[in-house]
């Protein structure tokens, strides 16, 4: 059985800010990890010996640290 809602979603609501900001963060990590777990694999298929990835593994780490300190502890969501 679904879970049903008790009242149409508010857009402007902090619990849906919040969640919102949740579900970014989780589409942010996923993405990265999908994009290089696949840059990953292609080099070692290819034996291509790309000197960048680490860099970009780097940036992307950094990124998503400091997109998880934005969501879980910078930004408070103030109740109305």
């Amino acid at each position: 059985m679904p879970p049903k809602l008790s009242q149409p979603p508010d857009p402007n609501s902090p619990l849906y800010l919040r969640l919102r900001d949740r579900i970014n963060f989780a589409l942010h990590v996923a993405t990265a990890l999908c994009v290089c777990s696949g840059i990953l694999f292609l080099n070692k298929i290819w034996n291509a010996g790309w000197s960048w990835i680490p860099l970009l593994l780097l940036v992307w780490t950094a990124l998503v640290l400091a997109h998880g300190f934005w969501v879980f502890w910078w930004v408070k969501y103030e109740e109305v």
